[in-house]
């Protein structure tokens, strides 16, 4: 751990540990999303409710080791992560309890949180395919699995197989068609790679505008963040690539999410399921979709008009717990074929 995160932990812990643990009018939460997203809907759920959010900000490794480090002494309340992979983990891990809120239950799908109630996930992605609009047309593209056709042949960008948001659809792919298609399916892919593995996200998108390879794999929120950046460049880049969503003829298109589960050692767990619930509300979903271009959880909030402008689509209803618990059977194959 770094030393920032380090003094800054110590401090929040003296703080909830010491004389008078913290009061019911305080959550603690460890959170791994960025700053400029969660803070303004932290921040409009204490002028809700009049609970103090103390935020603790970190990367997921870094939390989920925290917490397993300080057990049934730490202060956390609520663990926020950016994807299923990694509230998986937690689960895992024994660091979250379950919790039921029929509030919560209300405003999420089903196959958008954990059956028994570890974890919930909070706003949804796409990971779908974006192509050169001068080199490939949408009639050409159909499913994933399509990827791992030989036409495709040095014509893909994707990064890092240790990229959770991979891991998760490759663990999909397993859950859809079992462990052996998926690696031949995987294996495919690398055969097919423009390039070796490497950057974000917004990397590979950029890479299909500047004619290194003619389709990325990516999730939906990058475009749009390059859509509506304040670099020229960047949505000049945007500009020159489509947006495809797969499988629309079938399961629908691979979706993710962002989520947060009611932490195992959680001393204000009616303020932690508050704020879940809170989260999961008109006002919390509205931000998600506005501010990062993602795609609200609450089935009566509206997508931002940037994201409406990508037009209708099919998303998978498979549970995406499904995801987490295929993760390591994901990260092997990935390792077997070469896919780094």
């Amino acid at each position: 751990m770094h030393a920032p995160l380090r003094l800054t932990a110590l401090a929040l812990a003296a703080a909830l540990l010491g004389p008078g643990l913290a009061s019911a009018q305080e959550v603690n939460v460890y959170s791994a999303r960025k700053d400029h997203l969660i803070k303004p809907v932290l921040n409009e759920f204490t002028s809700k409710t009049g609970i103090k959010v103390n935020l603790l900000p970190a990367g997921e490794d870094q939390l989920l080791e925290r917490l397993k480090s300080e057990g049934a002494n730490s202060p956390a309340d609520v663990l926020i992560t950016t994807d299923v992979a990694h509230l998986h983990k937690a689960r895992v891990a024994g660091v979250l309890q379950p919790t039921a809120s029929a509030e919560i239950e209300r405003n999420i799908p089903a196959h958008f949180r954990d059956p028994q109630g570890y974890w919930f996930g909070l706003s949804a992605r796409a990971r779908v395919l974006f192509y050169a609009k001068d080199r490939v047309k949408p009639a050409e593209l159909s499913t994933y699995e399509d990827l791992a056709d030989p036409r495709w042949k040095g014509r893909i960008c994707v990064r890092s197989s240790s990229s959770s948001y991979n891991q998760s659809l490759l663990a999909n792919l397993i859950a859809v068609h079992g462990p052996d298609k998926a690696e031949a399916w995987a294996k495919g892919v690398v055969t097919n790679f423009a390039r070796k593995p490497q950057g974000g996200d917004r990397d590979q998108i950029t890479a299909v505008a500047a004619g290194q390879c003619d389709i990325a794999i990516a999730n939906t929120y990058y475009y749009g963040n390059l859509q509506s950046s304040a670099k020229a460049e960047e949505r000049d880049a945007a500009a020159k690539v489509g947006i495809f969503f797969p499988n629309q003829q079938g399961r629908g298109a691979h979706m993710n999410v962002a989520g947060a589960g009611v932490t195992a050692s959680a001393k204000n767990k009616d303020a932690a399921v508050r704020l879940i619930a809170f989260l999961s509300g008109p006002e919390a979903q509205k931000a998600f979709a506005e501010v990062n271009s993602e795609f609200p959880v609450l089935p009566s909030a509206s997508v931002s008009p940037l994201v409406a402008g990508w037009g209708r689509f099919k998303g998978e209803e498979i549970n995406v717990a499904m995801l987490g618990e295929n993760n390591a059977n994901a990260v092997r194959i990935f390792d077997r074929v070469g896919w780094r």
